[in-house]
């Protein structure tokens, strides 16, 4: 297990040092987000009918760094340094880093094939969902003793995915795809630690048993 973050912290670093970028290419309206979406589109911004038509392949992960506010990016960054802490305690920070590339793909080609040819998508939620599922796969993958973490993050899940599908603006598309994905890969590569059973002898030769359990079974993010 890694007790560093430091993969959350150089997606975070990454992102915000890309939106420092886009302030100085399209202007400090970026910080508001009062920019002309062509410009969004021209840094790199995910367009489905430019994959598909164009091949501009490269979009499915430019536009995953890419935010349209202050607002969009802090929110983001705060759920990725959230979750992204956890998923990497857990699960160790090459395994983290796979399980958010792959939701970040899978989001970004849910998009490419499910939404409105011409729409403009940007952000990293679609990855962040996949972090999401990832939390919810590693509570099955502890069994009984992972529901705790299940049901503890179940309202959290289901109110985001009440406002996904509420407000027009929030793609469902990177949403559900990145959160499938995320519960897949993790369900297939991760594998709890199995519990230690010692066994103490005294003086007179019977056995006393005593049990450890890994610290992650104690550990349930809230958002």
């Amino acid at each position: 297990m890694s007790q560093t973050g430091a993969v959350t912290r150089f997606l975070v670093a990454v992102n915000c040092l890309v939106f420092l970028w886009e302030i100085a290419t399209l202007g400090t309206g970026m910080i508001s987000g009062d920019v002309p979406i062509a410009g969004l589109v021209k840094d790199g911004a995910l367009v489905p009918i430019a994959v598909t038509q164009y091949h501009e392949y490269w979009r499915i992960i430019t536009g995953a760094f890419l935010h349209a506010s202050l607002l969009h990016i802090g929110f983001n960054m705060f759920a990725l340094w959230i979750f992204g802490r956890f998923i990497e305690m857990v699960v160790g920070s090459p395994r983290m880093l796979f399980i958010y590339a792959v939701s970040l793909v899978a989001s970004s080609v849910s998009v490419v094939y499910f939404s409105v040819p011409d729409a403009a998508t940007l952000g990293a939620s679609g990855a962040i969902f996949g972090l999401i599922g990832a939390l919810f796969a590693i509570g099955f993958k502890f069994g009984r003793r992972g529901m705790d973490l299940v049901r503890a993050n179940l309202p959290m899940l289901i109110l985001n995915l009440i406002f996904t599908f509420t407000f027009p603006s929030i793609s469902w598309q990177a949403h559900v795809g990145g959160l499938i994905a995320g519960f897949i890969v993790t369900y297939a590569i991760y594998f709890p630690p199995k519990r230690i059973r010692p066994e103490v002898f005294d003086s007179s030769g019977s056995a006393l048993d005593s049990e450890y359990q890994s610290p992650t079974e104690n550990v349930t993010p809230r958002a």
